[in-house]
């Protein structure tokens, strides 16, 4: 496919320019090569699953406790304006949409959004909006958002510090940035059944990432499964004198 064996010969083309090392470039090419594959397959298995996305999610760690434990770390406030990256069917902003001003979701699978835009016409969330988009390059200007959600999205990030760092460009003073996800497991069977590129995260790893991108981590709930934990990481963006402590 053209995915594969695109990187290849753009490798090739830069060996032939610099005279670097084949052995070197190779490698570059198979590593590109390995990434252009995950992101295929990770875009075919979203397409494939869009209809069922919500029940998927819920095998590891029952949804309805995931979604309790978010509305306790954001409390009854008022939201402002809520960007949820990787939305998915427009689950996060069904669930809080309402409580914010105004509420973008944003995705890069076609299926799913189109999925989502039949729920949240039936939930009659007028203020919400949806947009096709790439979690490392989001269509919005910097400190435009209140809250920033990455629900159950992380582990399929090639790249989930850059991921977090765009996340945090679009955070103001005060912002909240919220993360779910499973903590670091050793099931390499989702790679290829579910088309996971990570194994969970730890919390040093978040809380490194956050601390990059201007944002320290205020909160941390655990919810502990049969097999796979899920974790929710809370992060609040300062002024840049006043960035919270992480512990």
């Amino acid at each position: 496919p053209d995915a594969i064996v695109a990187p290849l010969f753009a490798a090739i083309d830069d060996w032939s320019r610099d005279g670097e090392d084949v052995w070197a470039v190779a490698d570059r090419a198979r590593l590109a090569a390995v990434r252009a594959d995950r992101a295929s397959a990770a875009a075919r298995y979203f397409a494939e699953h869009a209809e069922e996305w919500d029940a998927i999610r819920s095998l590891h760690v029952p949804e309805s406790a995931v979604e309790q434990t978010i509305l306790g770390m954001l409390s009854d406030a008022r939201i402002g304006h809520m960007v949820d990256i990787g939305t998915g069917t427009g689950r996060m902003i069904e669930l809080i949409g309402d409580r914010a001003s105004s509420a973008i979701g944003i995705d890069r699978s076609p299926e799913m959004l189109r999925v989502a835009r039949v729920k949240l016409a039936e939930a009659r969330l007028t203020q919400a909006e949806l947009r096709q988009g790439d979690m490392y390059a989001l269509p919005l200007a910097d400190g435009a958002a209140d809250l920033v959600i990455l629900h159950q999205v992380l582990h399929f990030a090639q790249h989930p510090a850059a991921a977090i760092a765009e996340c945090a460009r679009l955070l103001g003073p005060g912002g909240r940035l919220l993360i779910v996800d499973f903590a670091s497991h050793d099931l390499e069977d989702l790679r290829t059944r579910d088309a996971h590129v990570r194994l969970g995260f730890g919390d040093d790893q978040i809380s490194a990432w956050f601390v990059a991108g201007g944002v320290g981590l205020d909160r941390v709930e655990e919810l502990v499964g049969d097999a796979l934990t899920v974790k929710c990481w809370l992060g609040v963006r300062g002024h840049a004198t006043q960035l919270k402590a992480v512990s």
